[in-house]
C-alpha cells in the first residue's frame, strides 16, 4: 500500500511540487528531480527492485536508478521536485482511476512510495512501428498519489463511450487504460509530405480520461536546435552570409534553411 501524501504545487509555467511527509513516509522520484529537502529526510537510491526494474525504467526514458526520500524526523518534513521544462505538473490519485494510468515516456516526476513504474507497450503493431513518442508508454500502478509533468498548457478530456479523438503523438500526455489507443496514417499524399504535422496521429477511443499538452518537449527541442544552428551559421558567415542562406532557402523551399 502506498504512503498517503499531502502536497502543494507552486508556480505557473515553471512549476514545482512540495511534498509534506509524516514520520516514516516516503516519496519516490527519478534521480536528479529533487529541488530541496528539509532535515530528517534520508535519500535511498537504488534500482527499486533489482536490475530488471532498473532496465525497464531506462526503456521508458527514466533513469536506471530511482531515489526514495524517507522522512525519519518528528512532526512534518518537506521535499520538493522541480519540473524539467516549462509546463504543468498533473497530480493523479491512482485510487480514483482504477489503480493504473498510462503516460508518455519521460512524463513521470515523482510518486508516493509504493507506486510502481512499469513498461506498457502499445497493443497494435501499427502503434508500435509508427507511434514515435507514443511507442513505449509508462504504466503507473498502485494506490497512491503520482505526479506527471507535461509541456505548455494542459487539456483534460473525458471521452465518452465510443467517442473518438485524433491527436498528434507528441501532444498526448497520459490516458486511462480503458481508452483504446492506436496509430493512424493521416491519409493523402500532400497531407503526408507538406502538412507539417507528421504522417501519423494517435487515435483515441473512449471511454476514459485523457490529458493533452500544447508544447511537447520534442517541439521545444527542435526550435532550440534550429535557433542554435541559425546563430552558428551567422557567427561563421556574418550578416551577408545569413542573407544568402535566407534567399537560397526561400527559393529552394527549405524552411529550415
Amino acid at each position: 500500500m502506498a504512503d498517503v501524501l499531502d502536497y502543494k504545487i507552486y508556480g505557473d509555467d515553471m512549476q514545482l511540487v512540495e511534498i509534506e511527509l509524516d514520520s516514516g513516509e516516503g516519496v519516490r522520484a527519478e534521480a536528479g528531480a529533487m529541488m530541496y529537502m528539509e532535515n530528517g529526510i534520508e535519500m535511498q537510491t537504488g534500482t527499486g527492485g533489482g536490475l530488471f526494474k532498473g532496465f525497464k525504467r531506462m526503456i521508458t526514458g527514466e533513469s536506471f536508478f530511482i531515489t526514495t526520500f524517507l522522512y525519519n524526523g518528528g512532526g512534518k518534513g518537506h521535499v520538493a521536485f522541480g519540473a524539467p521544462y516549462p509546463g504543468k505538473i498533473i497530480p493523479l490519485d491512482l485510487t480514483t482511476v482504477g489503480g493504473s494510468f498510462l503516460c508518455q515516456k519521460d512524463a513521470f516526476l515523482c510518486a508516493a512510495r509504493g507506486v510502481e513504474i512499469e513498461i506498457a507497450f502499445t497493443k497494435r503493431i501499427g502503434a508500435g512501428l509508427f507511434g514515435g513518442e507514443g511507442f513505449i508508454l509508462q504504466r503507473l500502478q498502485g494506490d497512491g498519489l503520482t505526479f506527471i509533468h507535461a509541456g505548455g498548457t494542459i487539456i483534460e478530456k473525458h471521452l465518452k463511450e465510443g467517442e473518438h479523438l485524433r491527436v498528434d503523438t507528441g501532444c498526448l500526455v497520459a490516458f486511462a487504460p480503458s481508452v483504446d489507443y492506436d496509430i493512424q496514417f493521416v491519409g493523402g499524399f500532400k497531407n503526408a509530405l507538406f502538412g507539417g504535422e507528421g504522417i501519423f496521429l494517435a487515435s483515441l477511443t473512449g471511454p476514459g480520461l485523457v490529458y493533452l499538452q500544447s508544447l511537447p518537449f520534442s517541439r521545444l527541442a527542435d526550435r532550440v536546435f534550429a535557433a542554435a544552428r541559425w546563430q552558428q551559421r551567422g557567427e561563421q558567415k556574418g550578416v551577408a552570409g545569413i542573407g544568402g542562406d535566407l534567399l537560397g532557402g526561400l527559393l529552394g523551399g527549405d524552411r529550415n534553411f
